[in-house]
């Protein structure tokens, strides 16, 4: 199957110079060396231990994908994107049951806004992608794309457990499948609006989702926001916010994000969580990035401690080329209350440390 799956898509490829519409084969390949202590090759706090790892994804998710469109005339066009994850240290793919894990859509753009239809990311992921301080980078470590666009929700001695939308994964809601997407720009202003269809037979709520996104962006400034609502099977909602801001000054970029985001996991049991988050980037020369933030996560539990942690980055990335990049990165992490969690019955390390030095090639 694979293999069939494999001969159509260079079949298609190769065949995109005879058609009317436009094919783009792109992709990511980012690898580095990791060495961390106070967590695992996961990134999971342990007990005082150190680890060595070679890590796929430290800047960017490695990721392969195709994306075209078709000219229709009048200023239509329809689109697509198919797009998959992977794990380069591996060769394995980031979703053993899904081959295109990250984008998997088709849809129509017009002078009045673009529709697509399939499994894509959230508008709370869009919203925060231009002020988030990191620049998406680190997507399973960053806490705006695992706390706050609700990625990874699973840390400490406690998680929500269930499924939230269509993502069809529990604690993970980031990307969502039978989603309908809109989006249309008045000038400097973009506005989104989202639907996803739970398809349970007989309760059109349960793992439905609804949202919608507003962002400003002219010359330097950005500022960027968006709301979602979740069901999970019980027809338990979870609500998420996120607003944040850029300001671009010539060499310099200060970033900021808040989210929140409140999830009734039972009956009389509910989640809270907050991110705050702060960051700048500083262009050293044409060649040189220099980029730190800093992330607050705060947790809320019905029946659990209060907890959360503190995070701090620091990239230092070189440019080999337009498509290739070297970088150096560094993360301390501070887990409050019992976020930490345990291990084989032993309390973990409350602060975790890590140094990676990696490679990114753009294609």
């Amino acid at each position: 199957m694979k293999q069939k799956i494999v001969l159509a898509t260079i079949c298609l490829v190769s065949s995109a110079a005879h058609a009317d519409s436009s094919v783009t084969l792109y992709g990511i390949a980012d690898v580095g060396v990791r060495y961390s202590n106070g967590l695992n090759a996961s990134n999971a706090p342990i007990t005082s231990h150190s680890a060595a790892a070679v890590s796929s994804g430290v800047n960017n998710t490695s990721r392969w994908g195709l994306k075209g469109q078709e000219d229709l005339g009048s200023g239509m066009a329809t689109v697509f994107q198919v797009e998959g994850g992977f794990n380069i240290d591996t060769g394995a793919a980031a979703k053993s049951d899904k081959l295109f894990d990250r984008i998997s859509l088709v849809g129509l753009q017009t002078d009045y806004g673009t529709l697509t239809v399939g499994r894509q990311a959230t508008i709370m992921a869009d919203a925060i992608s231009p002020v988030d301080p990191l620049g998406m980078r680190y997507a399973s470590f960053n806490p705006n794309i695992t706390l706050t666009a609700l990625s990874n929700t699973d840390f400490g001695r406690h998680a929500f457990g269930t499924q939230y939308g269509t993502s069809g994964y529990n604690d993970s809601y980031y990307r969502l499948d039978n989603m309908l997407k809109y989006s249309a720009s008045y000038g400097p202003v973009k506005a989104r609006l989202t639907y996803s269809a739970g398809e349970v037979a007989g309760n059109s709520e349960a793992l439905s989702t609804s949202g919608a996104g507003l962002s400003y962006e002219k010359g330097p400034f950005v500022v960027s926001g968006a709301y979602m609502n979740f069901r999970n099977s019980a027809s338990l909602g979870l609500d998420a916010y996120t607003l944040g801001t850029a300001y671009n000054f010539d060499r310099l970029t200060v970033k900021a994000n808040y989210g929140y985001n409140t999830a009734d996991t039972g009956a009389n049991s509910q989640t809270r969580t907050r991110v705050s988050s702060l960051g700048v980037s500083y262009l050293i020369h044409p060649a040189l990035l220099l980029t730190t933030a800093y992330y607050r996560a705060k947790r809320q539990s019905t029946g659990f401690v209060e907890d959360g942690f503190d995070r701090v980055f620091t990239y230092l990335e070189y440019s080999l080329s337009k498509r290739s990049t070297v970088y150096l990165e560094g993360d301390y992490t501070k887990w409050k209350g019992d976020a930490a969690g345990v291990s084989s019955g032993q309390a973990n390390d409350t602060r975790g440390i890590g140094v990676t030095l990696g490679l990114m090639h753009k294609f």
